[in-house]
């Protein structure tokens, strides 16, 4: 929770700099996990609303069905637009690429699978253009949570 909190409450408009795998990750799980239980809250509690439906000839049900927003999981979505971009894009600037590689998210699954790789690549060891390695920053952070063996010597 830590690392969504850092995402959301520390960075959440900060597009300069990088970003760890560790970070990047844990905001996407967290994200998904709050974003299904406000949909869960949504759906319970009747807080949805019909969106525009494009029927799809024999499957009327089932586009009907996923036409329905939640008004709790619509403004989450809206709160974290900004730090999901952010979060994006400093992870790109830890292995190098600039944020505009976010593009390729428009270009089909081949785009989708680019920017999958491009996220579970190991970021850049040591300084670069856009920054120094987050990893050496959090060595050297008392504070950090992962270092609280650190604090015991």
């Amino acid at each position: 929770m830590e690392w969504y909190l850092k995402v959301v409450r520390d960075n959440y408009a900060n597009f300069s700099g990088r970003a760890r795998r560790k970070e990047f990750w844990m905001f996407v799980l967290f994200n998904i996990v709050i974003s299904w239980g406000l949909n869960f809250i949504d759906n319970m509690l009747g807080f949805t609303y019909q969106t525009a439906t494009w029927p799809i000839p024999g499957y009327e049900e089932w586009s009907s069905y996923y036409s329905q927003s939640g008004y709790l999981s619509s403004i989450y979505s809206l709160v974290v637009f900004i730090p999901s971009l952010a979060v994006s894009v400093r992870r790109l600037h830890d292995i190098g690429k600039s944020g505009f590689n976010l593009l390729w998210s428009f270009v089909c699954c081949i785009g989708f699978l680019y920017l999958l790789y491009l996220f579970v690549t190991e970021g850049e060891r040591g300084t670069n253009q856009y920054g120094p390695d987050p990893k050496e920053e959090d060595f050297f952070d008392q504070n950090h949570p992962d270092n609280s063996f650190k604090r015991e010597l």
